[in-house]
């Protein structure tokens, strides 16, 4: 239920309209910061710096992937020990030296250096900017709220991917692209310091109405969120498969894309296309609000397989771009309600942290995904690494079929695992 004991804590979307508006303001910049690599980075590898290797080329998004993932495994319990706003902030400045390193990096190592700082600032900022709308909405729309932080966050890759690659076209590989993205990092930097308000009370005070599974030890939650639960585990697996797709758009799609003819702006275009459908999770959110998580979550696993393997199959711009917006589709249904499994099962008190190990598996699977797709290109061909990546995204989503149970508050199937054991400090119902 929403909170009801205080009107201090008064949670929902409307009530908290402006700084809700903000973090969607915020995770819109998120996105535009990851984007402005996608189109043009790739491309900049192999045409300015010189690099031939196709493996060694993916070797940034592993470093990215590694980060990030590390990142968001501790950014949740950052957020709930000393607050959203200064990990917030500190995800910020850590996006200061990007735009720098790309413009000046005299080899593609540099490349990899300067992704090690995007996978931080992606980590912190995307984690907190999810678990502050979470904050503000509450129990009853959290599913809304994690869509349209999804929205608006894949909106923000989609322009940015469009942007870049509209001013590589127009000018050069570098350095005009990376004035956008630096202008992009400095504005948001400022917004956090001087607009963004603290959320992480709201949390507390909802944990306050509840008495299950409160105050977990972080290596319980790790346990729990990980292998503890058949469902929880089904999403994490399902949540690592699914980012191959992202790594596929990010690094496979316009190395493929230019090496059939096409040119950077039209790769940007279609890059873009695949991004800006996952807007549509404004509205998928919503959907399982209403029917539930696991329907979309499935539905999505098989429609973006089918996406991918439709990349290898035409062979024109413009169907390149309907086969990219349906794997976006498929990726809208799964993306915002696999994220919303742990949001569920999780206690208010350590729901940030759940969170966090849920996201620490999935974009692990950036770097594991940047690995064998980079292998795949490498050593096979350019399509093997869609073949592959279609393949695990049909077995990953019958495991999901077959595993998780439903999760939704009100109409779930989802049993949690038992309570934590007593503490002489913990609240109990009997109180």
């Amino acid at each position: 239920m929403a909170m009801e004991t205080t009107n201090e804590y008064a949670q929902g979307i409307r009530e908290h309209l402006p700084q809700f508006s903000l973090h969607v303001l915020l995770v819109f910049a998120t996105g535009l910061t990851i984007g402005s690599e996608r189109a043009v980075v790739p491309v900049l590898g192999r045409d300015v710096l010189g690099v031939t290797s196709l493996f060694v080329i993916g070797s940034f998004v592993v470093s990215f992937g590694i980060v990030k993932s590390l990142i968001n495994l501790y950014a949740g319990k950052w957020g709930e020990e000393y607050g959203r706003k200064p990990v917030l902030i500190l995800g910020w400045a850590t996006a200061l030296p990007l735009p720098i390193i790309l413009i000046f990096a005299p080899n593609w190592w540099w490349i990899t250096l300067g992704n090690i700082f995007l996978g931080i600032n992606q980590g912190l900022t995307w984690s907190m900017a999810v678990n502050a709308k979470i904050d503000l909405a509450g129990p009853e729309q959290r599913g809304i709220a994690v869509g349209i932080d999804e929205a608006f966050g894949y909106t923000g890759l989609a322009v940015g991917a469009w942007i870049t690659g509209v001013i590589a076209a127009q000018t050069s590989l570098r350095p005009e692209p990376f004035y956008f993205l630096a202008a992009v990092v400095v504005l948001a930097f400022l917004i956090s310091i001087s607009l963004i308000k603290e959320t992480v009370q709201y949390a507390r005070a909802e944990g306050d109405d509840e008495h299950h599974d409160a105050n977990l030890p972080f290596d319980e939650v790790l346990k729990r969120a990980t292998y503890g639960d058949r469902t929880l585990f089904a999403a994490a697996q399902a949540g690592h498969i699914e980012n191959f797709v992202d790594v596929l758009f990010w690094i496979g799609v316009p190395i493929y894309l230019t090496s059939q003819g096409l040119g950077i702006a039209a790769v940007g275009v279609v890059v873009g296309v695949h991004s800006a459908m996952y807007f549509l999770q404004i509205g998928t959110g919503g959907l399982a609000d209403r029917i539930g998580r696991r329907p979309p979550v499935i539905a999505g696993m098989f429609v973006a397989g089918v996406g991918v393997l439709g990349m290898t199959v035409v062979t024109e711009y413009l169907l390149w771009a309907v086969m990219a917006g349906v794997a976006g589709v498929g990726m809208a249904l799964l993306y915002p309600n696999l994220m919303t499994v742990p949001g569920d099962a999780a206690h208010p008190t350590w729901r940030a942290s759940g969170m966090g190990v849920y996201r620490m598996w999935r974009d692990s699977g950036y770097a594991v995904g940047a690995i064998l797709i980079g292998l795949a290109m490498q050593f096979i061909n350019i399509k093997a690494a869609f073949y592959m990546t279609g393949l695990l995204m049909f077995v990953s989503g019958g495991l999901v079929h077959l595993w998780m149970e439903e999760t939704h508050p009100d109409f779930g199937t989802h049993e949690p695992p038992a309570p934590a054991p007593e503490t002489p400090n913990r609240t109990t119902s009997e109180d």
